[in-house]
């Protein structure tokens, strides 16, 4: 994620300044003739150098002049890329909170979620949505999490309405609330809304949710549409799961007139792609086709998502939305806003603002709206090709109102942030391991240390306890590390006054579920480590080098290092590949001795 430095408005203005000189021209342009909309009809009124208009007049623009001066106020606007769309349409996410745990969302528990200081508020939410608005933002859609978790989304909708010039304010919500707070949405303005429904049966919803209230689903559906409104319901389409019931929501556009729109689901899980619960547009559109022949294909606008059919005769329709294997990124005109204030011009991109920062820092409108236009001509062409090109740059959809995400094992779905792994499910079993440290100091060192006449004192006994108390720590040292009770802690230092090293080899038990390698590793740095420290008043000409695991056992698959320890691992097979000890000149590193042997 790209954020901002501390000098928010001055790295804004530096990054777009010709954004800026473009938008200035733009703007001493309109000081001389500005556009006035009414009823649909649009004027043009000529300003004197003072400002007044001559005599009154309001002259009526040829149709031509006004596409002409349309487009030209598209190509200039800091919502043109620079592939020429121009992004009219923000969705803006309002919690991360949500009443659903589904499946393919979150755990059942739930995810951590953001300090609450942390996500934008609603000046913030309103101040953002007015600038966009007046770089030509005309949609509006809110989601999360799950907007209707708000209290005051009825307030946040009422004073979007009131924003001049934006013609469209929706939702997208899970349904769950709508027969309480429809009734004031729609007093308030609501243009639209869009229902998240994956399944027509009782049971399967609250399977796949892990919450009852499908019955309040669905009585909401039928109450959007007494309300007049035509909704949106939004079916992620998933092999073995909800593929059955295809003609079952074709079914449902006999009687109800709604927009039924199947979303190929996006199946980023363990860092790769699996294609194998993915059903794809064509594959959908054939097994409906086989029960309703006749379905037919609708017009479509230049930037709808949904490929738009219906059934002649049914009051509904119904529409695909293939993201996966026929993308629309050619006619994309979407933004997006995070919970926490970034933008995100791409769900696919892994390149984020942070509005919030920027506006909290004090910058200008004028600064806003170049930081806005830099973000927006980064946007690429499109998203990978292919879906295994796809890089694991998805959100937490949370924040984004996404109902997909991707996953590493030390990293949470769901917040994108870094996490330790759940060893719940996992058996405990008597685990070990070993790991080595060698620690080059060189003959003069070695004498000291062979002699016991450091200053510091006994460097192997000091060592010896430092590498004991650090296996205790490494939960507190490594971050993602369990904090695991060990049952024993072995590290043995020795001397090889020949080659001028000590070698140190730890040994580390536990009864447990996850393994204790990295509290071996730890033991053995922080025993080479000491080794340095007790060591560096006479020379820094000292080398820590081959700290390894040797061997691990107890777990899901052991570890054996098969290579040449030292003297007091020296049971190996003749197969063994050995660790090979070279000799070179190390000048200026050490003039005055041969220095640092080297583990290939």
């Amino acid at each position: 994620m790209h954020r901002l430095p501390l000098n928010l408005c001055k790295f804004a203005a530096r990054m777009a300044d010709p954004v800026r000189q473009n938008l200035k021209s733009v703007s001493a342009k309109a000081t001389a003739t500005s556009l006035v909309v009414n009823r649909g009809l649009q004027y043009r009124q000529s300003s004197s150098s003072t400002g007044a208009a001559d005599n009154g007049n309001k002259i009526p623009l040829s149709k031509a002049n006004s596409n002409n001066s349309g487009k030209q106020e598209e190509e200039a606007s800091p919502l043109t890329d620079k592939f020429g769309r121009f992004h009219s349409y923000l969705r803006i996410s309002l919690t991360e909170r949500c009443n659903l745990r589904c499946k393919y969302c979150m755990p059942e528990e739930g995810v951590p979620l953001t300090a609450k200081d942390s996500l934008l508020t609603t000046d913030e939410v309103l101040r953002l949505a007015g600038l966009f608005v007046r770089e030509g933002v005309r949609k509006i859609r809110l989601t999360g999490g799950e907007p209707t978790v708000r209290k005051d989304l009825t307030d946040i909708v009422a004073a979007l309405k009131r924003i001049p010039s934006l013609e469209s304010v929706g939702i997208t919500t899970n349904g769950l609330m709508l027969t309480r707070q429809l009734v004031g949405l729609q007093r308030a303005g609501l243009d639209g809304l869009n229902i998240s429904l994956d399944t027509l049966k009782a049971a399967k919803y609250e399977r796949i949710t892990r919450r009852k209230g499908w019955e309040r689903v669905i009585a909401g559906i039928d109450l959007a549409i007494q309300l007049g409104y035509k909704p949106k319901v939004n079916c992620v389409l998933m092999k073995g799961f909800n593929d059955d019931e295809l003609c079952d929501f074709v079914e449902m556009t006999r009687d109800r007139c709604v927009d039924i729109r199947f979303i190929e689901y996006m199946p980023f899980t363990g860092n790769r792609w699996d294609t194998s619960e993915m059903v794809p547009f064509r594959e959908a559109l054939a097994t409906i086709r086989e029960r309703y022949p006749d379905f037919t294909a609708l017009d479509n606008g230049p930037n709808d998502t949904a490929k738009a059919f219906h059934v002649p005769g049914f009051r509904g329709q119904l529409g695909f939305i293939s993201s996966m294997t026929e993308h629309f990124c050619g006619g994309c005109n979407r933004l997006r806003i995070t919970a926490d204030g970034n933008l995100k011009v791409c769900l696919f991109g892994n390149t984020e603002v942070s509005l919030r920062d920027a506006l909290r820092s004090g910058c200008s409108e004028d600064d806003l709206r170049c930081l806005i236009s830099a973000a927006v001509k980064r946007k690429k062409k499109q998203h990978a090709a292919q879906p295994s090109l796809i890089s694991s740059t998805i959100r937490s959809y949370p924040l984004l109102g996404v109902r997909a995400f991707s996953s590493l094992s030390h990293v949470d779905e769901r917040t994108g942030k870094a996490t330790m792994v759940d060893v719940d499910d996992k058996v405990s079993t008597r685990r070990e391991a070993k790991a080595q440290a060698t620690v080059y100091v060189g003959p003069t060192i070695s004498s000291l240390i062979e002699s016991n006449e450091l200053k510091k004192g006994d460097v192997l006994s000091i060592s010896q306890m430092a590498g004991i108390v650090a296996a205790k720590k490494t939960s507190d040292l490594v971050p993602l590390c369990h904090n695991i009770p060990l049952s024993s802690i072995k590290v043995e230092t020795s001397l090889n006054a020949a080659t001028h090293e000590v070698h140190i080899l730890t040994k580390v038990k536990c009864d447990g579920k996850t393994g204790v390698e990295m509290e071996a590793l730890t033991a053995a740095s922080i025993a080479a480590l000491t080794v340095y420290d007790m060591c560096k008043s006479v020379s820094h000409e000292i080398l820590i080098k081959n700290i390894m695991l040797v061997e691990k056992t107890g777990g899901k698959s052991d570890y054996y290092k098969l290579a040449k320890k030292h003297k007091k691992q020296e049971h190996h097979s003749d197969s063994d590949p050995p660790i090979v000890v070279k000799r070179y000149n190390t000048h200026p590193i050490a003039g005055h001795e041969e220095f640092v042997p080297v583990h290939h």
